[in-house]
């Protein structure tokens, strides 16, 4: 049998403020500065300021590790799997009198960051640029009352695959430690599914969790997302990818967590693969007046991809989300191109893909893809 504490760990931890940062500006997590479970709001001073168009490297942190019902001891509780080399900034944020509690969101958020010259009614333009993985290990949790099967799982609290070296973890929580390692070729993450066998699958890392922040005065809890962004979890939000956000307050104030190494569509035991990433990321803003040349009429989050568009639809009701991302997906396709509603409608049926973004977040998302070749001659 294959004892996971001593299968290959590769690569070395990004710790903070090492290796390259290729951004004009850097922004670590520092524990007397992030918002851990809670969403930054318009009074919320900004740890950063960066002009219009400004790169930013970020070192966005994973909870995982970090939460209560693991111990809230990253270095503790990852000696379990055979790691050495913890981030920095897990440890302090851990071991900061930050209170993370039940009725918090687990994200630790990292920003905000102002941005100069963005108004209220502009749009945040966010470009992935980069995405480093900073550790080599991430988790998969299921936590008791979340989830897609809220209620069935976890069907065994002792979850045989991993309790053999999971011992810390507690109140109901199911965490798989993932590793990544190099096979045939391509980095991939693996799971242990016990006697001496592995679950391999394919890494393609992404922020779960960009947003700005919202016109209110009280912080918004982190989990469900809204018309800000926030913890979307749309998997295509990858290098070279381009988030779009409606701007409620002056100056955006940009933050980013939720960091990922892979995620199916739906997010369905809870969490995907939670692990550290050092993102680079370009703000530019667009300005109110442009707003309809890029987005249409779309209301809240859109990506853009090299080969999609893709509007979104929010709410807590998964059907009543289908129905927000079909009508910002009209709105797109009617406002951008000028086509008419009937024949969005009719396109959208015939083309566009809609897919469950993640139904684990209180907020259920959808996203519609629309493929960019169908409308070159209308550019």
């Amino acid at each position: 049998m294959t004892d996971t504490t001593t299968l290959a760990r590769t690569g070395t931890a990004l710790q903070p403020g090492e290796g390259p940062l290729p951004g004009e500006h850097y922004l670590p997590t520092r524990a007397d500065e992030v918002h851990w479970g809670w969403l930054p709001h318009r009074g919320t001073p900004a740890v950063l300021a960066v002009p219009d168009g400004a790169t930013l490297t970020v070192d966005t942190l994973s909870h995982e590790g970090l939460l209560a019902d693991q111990g809230r001891d990253p270095a503790r509780y990852l000696a379990q799997f055979g790691v050495e080399e913890v981030l920095a900034d897990a440890v302090e944020v851990a071991a900061s009198p930050l209170v993370n509690g039940a009725q918090d969101g687990p994200h630790v958020v990292t920003g905000p960051v102002h941005v100069e010259g963005a108004r209220r009614g502009d749009v945040l333009r966010v470009d992935v640029l980069r995405l480093d993985r900073r550790v080599p290990y991430g988790f998969v949790s299921n936590r008791h009352g979340y989830g897609a099967l809220a209620g069935e799982f976890p069907e065994d609290l002792d979850s045989a695959a991993t309790r053999h070296v999971d011992a810390i973890v507690r109140d109901g929580t199911v965490s798989h430690y993932a590793w990544v390692e190099e096979r045939d070729g391509r980095d991939v993450g693996l799971i242990d599914a016990g006697g001496g066998r592995t679950v391999q699958f394919g890494l393609d890392p992404f922020l779960g969790l960009m947003g700005v922040a919202a016109p209110v005065d009280e912080p918004l809890p982190s989990v469900p997302p809204g018309p800000y962004g926030g913890n979307i979890d749309v998997k295509h939000t990858g290098v070279g990818s381009t988030l779009y956000l409606p701007v409620g307050v002056d100056g955006a104030l940009f933050f980013a967590g939720d960091p990922h190494f892979a995620q199916g569509n739906g997010e369905v035991a809870l969490t995907a693969l939670e692990a550290s990433l050092r993102a680079t990321l370009r703000l530019g803003v667009v300005r109110a007046a442009d707003r309809r040349a890029v987005l249409g009429a779309a209301g809240g989050p859109v990506v853009e991809t090299a080969t999609h568009w893709l509007p979104t639809g929010l709410h807590e009701d998964l059907d009543e989300a289908m129905r927000h991302a079909v009508r910002n997906a009209v709105a797109f396709l009617h406002g951008r191109f000028g086509v008419p509603r009937a024949v969005a409608l009719a396109y959208l049926s015939a083309a566009g893909d809609f897919e469950v973004s993640q139904v684990v977040d209180a907020v259920k998302g959808v996203h519609c893809r629309i493929p960019k070749r169908d409308w070159a001659a209308w550019a």
